[in-house]
């Protein structure tokens, strides 16, 4: 058999790219294929990740036919942040052939290598605030939302090539209609008087993502890989974020005037997408519409949540996060949301999986990044 790599270098290569999942998860019931105007979106060259983003994709050709796919990239910002040299794979997909897999790193590296990196991590899709890590637990289950799927394979395929896990996430699953432990409620009902609560206001549109970028960026700052979303990005996210979200399932919490915590409940998309095939043409946009707006699926997602650093160490701080967790619930329910997951989570963050437990939720899922050094060309 004939295996080819090539470049993805225009628009019909990069619909061939976004395609190449389909035939590896045709027989996968928990796979949900995304939308491909949304990708082709993702990665037009006028998204403002490709601002501090350097990148290419490859896709496997065996016998002409797509087979797998990978990108390579290097991040401007995550340079300054942690000055390590260290370059990313990402959107790896591929069939059960180790050859293959091999064949798909090796290229992503000798890219990375020949630009001075020593070391890659992945995957990364496309950077540290979008899609990361590989699923090694919870295959039988669908993705939420802006969540990756994989294959079982997949692991073993990577780390026989080198690769080893260097952090673990985890996604946490609660059903909304949990009852909060009364040594929690008596604790927030009690700071409550010190925090404030209020919906996203979009008269100020603008002003409010930038205060949720804010505390968003103070809040993860000492997290593993932190990278902060710039202006651009966050302003971006929140425009495509705010035609599917409610204003009331995203929240502020504020104390004497001054916003130090936010959450965002975003519906599970893949829920409504689940019998579209990716298309939303002909009549996919009219489905994907009336779901959204006459009833919103009955699962969530927070993908989004923050309470400025000051307060982490006090019980101010969890003050603050379960108030928002709690508010969230209420409006979700209120929205027919029954279920939700909180993702991703290090699994070194015993704090927010301490609130996460309290609450009932459970690991459904589990992430891993792997990465591997490079010996110099």
């Amino acid at each position: 058999m004939t295996v080819e790599i090539i470049p993805v270098t225009n628009k019909r290569l990069l619909k061939a790219f976004i395609k190449v999942p389909w035939p590896i998860y045709r027989d996968d019931g928990a796979w949900r294929a995304p939308l491909v105007q949304e990708r082709l979106m993702a990665f037009s060259p006028k998204s403002p990740v490709f601002d501090h983003l350097e990148w290419q994709a490859w896709i496997a050709l065996r016998n002409g036919r797509p087979a797998g796919r990978i990108t390579a990239q290097i991040d401007a910002l995550h340079q300054a942040q942690h000055g390590e040299g260290t370059g990313f794979f990402g959107l790896i997909e591929c069939e059960d052939d180790q050859d293959l897999f091999g064949a798909l790193l090796n290229i992503a590296e000798d890219w990375l290598r020949h630009r001075k990196m020593h070391r890659i991590i992945g995957p990364i899709n496309l950077n540290i605030n979008q899609e990361i890590g590989l699923l090694t637990e919870g295959y039988d289950t669908p993705p939420y939302f802006m969540m990756g799927h994989a294959r079982p394979y997949y692991p073993q395929r990577i780390e026989d090539l080198g690769y080893q896990p260097c952090q673990h996430m985890l996604a946490y699953e609660a059903a909304m209609t949990y009852e909060e432990p009364r040594a929690v409620a008596v604790q927030r009902k009690r700071l409550a008087r010190r925090i404030a609560l209020r919906p996203f206001d979009r008269s100020q549109k603008r002003a409010d993502l930038e205060r949720l970028r804010n505390i968003f960026n103070d809040a993860w700052s000492g997290n593993w890989g932190f990278v902060p979303f710039t202006e651009r990005e966050f302003q971006a996210l929140g425009r495509m974020l705010l035609l599917i979200v409610p204003n009331d399932l995203i929240w502020l919490a504020e104390i004497d005037g001054e916003a130090v915590g936010f959450i965002v409940l975003l519906p599970n998309i893949n829920e409504a997408i689940a019998d579209l095939n990716g298309r939303l043409l002909p009549w996919g946009w009219a489905k994907l519409l009336w779901r959204l707006k006459v009833r919103l699926p009955a699962s969530g997602r927070v993908p989004l949540m923050g309470v400025r650093r000051h307060l982490h160490d006090g019980p101010l701080g969890g003050g603050v996060a379960m108030s928002l967790i709690q508010r969230a619930r209420e409006t979700g329910l209120g929205h027919g949301i029954l279920t939700c997951e909180t993702s991703w989570i290090l699994e070194d963050n015993k704090g927010m999986r301490a609130i996460m437990e309290r609450i009932g939720g459970v690991v459904s899922k589990r992430y891993t990044v792997y990465e591997k050094r490079l010996v110099p060309p």
